[in-house]
């Protein structure tokens, strides 16, 4: 009896210990959990059991069991009964986890929308588009390219192909149609770049200028410039890791203002000279764009009404953190349709049915590689001028985010491409290729 006691004491200390060391962890499951529950059921109107089987039955997040209050519009997800979270959905600004209880019932104002334009058809508005078969496209090889994408290995979503502004293919999975929003996860940091480009275009800023942070002043951060911000080539020190208690978990589950994350952040690089992702350096950039307005209503305002509602990507919401502040890096909700008009506007150079909302140069500037990233990445948007796909026009670039989201634009072939999914298990260049191809 006397060992069994002496067991059971050191089982529990070991227990306890465990509990100790993981307890940081258990703070990002349930907040993962707690937060994409709440967008996925009062966001994007699925249900918690659909929800359950699709976004958050993945290891480690499946450890934590989630319940919904409808009325309150409230999630909670607990941890194996060790630690609990809470997130709640704001009309106009989304889902957010809360740090104290007292986060719930605060009042919050809420951007300005514009209507949906309901009769004008796709792609300027969101009418039914007008029915064009093309006698150059073989149909039947595109719809074949596209199916490879929905089998249990790809687990995708939605996708949509866009020739000559006309949907030309467009599959989704059980559960998902043209309604659908889905998070673009990064996908969500080509629209900050975005909103510097028609910033630029008002000559409202100089993405030359220097970053203006008080706390740089007086040390070498100085240097840093809104350009290195928009290129992640600051030499900020961040770790960028889903799968540890990283820079960007903690600022994604545990911070209430996301655009101070990295703003204490030490070089152990030099602009300009050491690229490196980075979700942190976007949010600093969504801070940028709040100084640029008087007030909290004109920033909220500003991303719908000079942007997103203007193309007409009416089912967008950029969800905020709790200081009111759009996270940049990573919320972003919009159909796969809606997606493919950001494309559009970059293939159109910044014009949008005779509106021009930035220029050409923007869009050369934005796509120009950063240097030090093997001609991967430019100004928040991803590209091939490195090759990383041999089989795909060296000009073509994307907006990617987590788990698969990607808008791919291609000049040259007139195309946006938009794939929606649950892995980055998508063969790329072959989809790339074979819609090509599929276009004689």
């Amino acid at each position: 009896m006397k060992k069994l006691k002496i067991f059971l004491l050191i089982l529990l200390a070991i227990i306890i210990v465990a509990v100790i060391y993981n307890y940081p962890k258990l703070n990002i499951i349930a907040g993962y959990s707690a937060k994409s529950t709440a967008s996925s059921v009062f966001l994007a109107n699925r249900t918690l059991e659909f929800t359950n089987k699709t976004d958050t039955n993945f290891s480690p997040i499946y450890l934590a069991s989630d319940e919904v209050n409808t009325d309150k519009k409230l999630t909670t997800s607990s941890v194996l009964g060790l630690l609990t979270r809470k997130a709640f959905y704001r009309d106009g600004l989304g889902s957010v986890l809360a740090l104290r209880d007292d986060d719930i019932n605060k009042k919050h104002i809420v951007p300005k929308r514009e209507l949906a334009n309901n009769s004008t058809p796709f792609p300027y508005g969101n009418a039914p588009q007008k029915d064009t078969l093309f006698n150059n496209i073989d149909y039947s090889k595109l719809n074949e390219t596209l199916e490879v994408l929905f089998d249990s290995v790809n687990q995708t979503r939605a996708a949509v192909v866009v020739y000559k502004n006309q949907i030309i293919a467009e599959h989704y999975a059980d559960g998902f149609n043209q309604d659908s929003k889905i998070l673009g996860w990064s996908m969500t940091k080509s629209i900050v770049s975005t909103l510097f480009g028609v910033l630029e275009y008002q000559n409202k800023i100089n993405v030359f200028d220097k970053a203006p942070f008080v706390e740089w002043e007086n040390d070498e951060r100085k240097e840093i410039t809104i350009h290195n911000l928009l290129q992640m080539n600051t030499g900020l020190e961040w770790d960028e890791d889903y799968n540890t208690l990283s820079d960007v978990s903690k600022m994604l589950f545990l911070e209430r203002d996301m655009t101070k994350s990295q703003i204490n952040k030490p070089l152990v690089g030099k602009p300009n000279e050491a690229w490196y992702y980075s979700s942190g350096t976007t949010n600093l950039l969504s801070g940028i764009l709040r100084q640029q307005f008087k007030t909290h209503q004109e920033y909220l305002d500003f991303w719908y009404v000079d942007l997103i509602d203007k193309i007409g990507m009416n089912s967008m919401i950029v969800e905020t953190d709790l200081a009111g502040n759009y996270v940049g890096s990573s919320y972003g909700w919009a159909t796969a349709r809606d997606w493919s008009k950001l494309g559009l506007l970059y293939l159109h150079n910044g014009n949008w049915n005779g509106e021009k909302l930035f220029t050409k140069e923007w869009v050369k500037y934005a796509t120009t590689p950063t240097p030090t990233s093997k001609g991967w990445y430019g100004a928040q948007i991803w590209l091939n001028a490195g090759k990383r796909y041999p089989n795909t026009p060296k000009n073509m670039y994307s907006f990617n985010g987590y788990q698969g989201q990607n808008v791919y634009v291609l000049p040259d072939q007139d195309l946006v491409v938009v794939r929606m999914g649950l892995t980055k298990n998508a063969d790329v260049d072959a989809l790339l290729n074979g819609i090509i191809k599929s276009i004689k």
